[in-house]
């Protein structure tokens, strides 16, 4: 056994360089092609039912009204009842033909119990999951004064996906429909003081990956990496130490600084239209994607940067890294930031 792995040791690495040299430029040229169908024969919404987590701010709220304006069916999850009703207006303003909004927690299995069976009392389908409910936090590993309260990220981020997705798979078999997933640059670019939001996000794109393989080619998986984007996590609202939600907007700026933050608006229109056309994965902003490039062939140069711009000096404040000095000085928050987060009185309230 040890001298087949030896053997393998010495011949898989040239092997697979040759064979990636010879296949790489007809598999992209028929990628590209896929593309070109994706792009031509897009999906038509109309009359579909979709179902959207996280819908009552951000992200998810913006992703509401890009599917009404294709004149889908909507169903909207969200913990806060006073503002899924106001997205759920919005949404049928913008041309959804029906909407209802059920207040649920997704890390709780009998809240995407009761959801899935409301969704289906009153539409009788399913045909796009979209699982985008999350939170985050914005502190240091080390500092957590109560770590078991951070479970929550995973029950919400990662279970609250797992469960909603295992109870609709039957559905979305029978519509031919699609799983959503909103993962995040983290999942593979880890940034400081949100290790176990970063742990979520790459849980779910491990887990719908997986998914993808499972359930093809019934059951369509899209993988959406949104950037920094207009949203209560962007705003910076996050947990703290103690695991208690609070805005920190001295650590949003330390973890930003100088990179613009999309508009949730750009960042739907975006997401919606990859989904439709069938994409695999949908990073928004595209230009992250290079990001990847960086962390897969030059790891060290990255985490050097992360530990020099976005970490604080020894002794400092955690909000005296020089990301947010750079921010502070530039005055660039506001040519790079929407308005709705600037400041703490900026978007939507509770």
């Amino acid at each position: 056994m040890n001298i087949l792995h030896t053997f393998l040791n010495l011949v898989a690495p040239p092997f697979t360089f040759i064979s990636l040299f010879l296949l790489l430029p007809p598999y992209q040229a028929f990628k590209s092609f896929l593309s070109l169908i994706g792009f031509l024969f897009t999906e038509n919404v109309d009359g579909k039912v979709v179902l959207i987590t996280g819908a009552s701010s951000g992200i998810g709220e913006h992703l509401a009204y890009e599917y009404a304006k294709r004149g889908a069916c909507l169903v909207l999850v969200a913990r806060r009842e006073n503002l899924l009703e106001e997205v759920a207006d919005i949404a049928r303003y913008y041309g959804s033909p029906d909407v209802i909004t059920i207040r649920a927690d997704v890390s709780k299995f009998e809240d995407c119990r009761r959801v899935m069976n409301e969704t289906m009392n009153h539409f009788g389908r399913l045909d796009h999951l979209v699982n985008n409910a999350a939170i985050t936090h914005l502190v240091m590993f080390e500092d957590i004064a109560d770590i078991a309260a951070f479970r929550q990220i995973m029950d919400i981020n990662y279970w609250g996906a797992v469960y909603l997705t295992h109870m609709a798979i039957p559905y979305l078999r029978y519509s031919r429909g699609k799983i959503v997933a909103l993962s995040a640059p983290p999942a593979w670019m880890p940034a400081p003081r949100m290790s176990i939001y970063n742990s979520s996000k790459a849980a779910i794109k491990t887990m719908f990956e997986t998914l993808r393989v499972e359930l093809a080619p019934e059951i369509g998986v899209t993988i959406v990496t949104p950037g920094f984007v207009e949203s209560e996590l962007t705003k910076g609202k996050a947990l703290n130490a103690q695991g208690k939600m609070e805005l920190r907007q001295d650590m949003r700026d330390a973890l930003i600084g100088l990179v613009p933050v999309e508009t949730a608006e750009a960042c739907a229109k975006a997401v919606v239209k990859g989904i439709c056309r069938g994409q695999r994965y949908v990073t928004e902003p595209s230009w992250y994607d290079v990001l990847y490039y960086w962390k897969a062939f030059c790891p060290e140069i990255v985490e050097w940067c992360y530990r020099i711009l976005a970490m604080p000096a020894a002794g400092a404040s955690e909000s005296d890294a020089l990301t947010k000095q750079a921010l502070d000085y530039t005055g660039a928050k506001y040519v790079m930031y929407p308005s709705s987060i600037r400041s703490a009185g900026g978007g939507k309230a509770d």
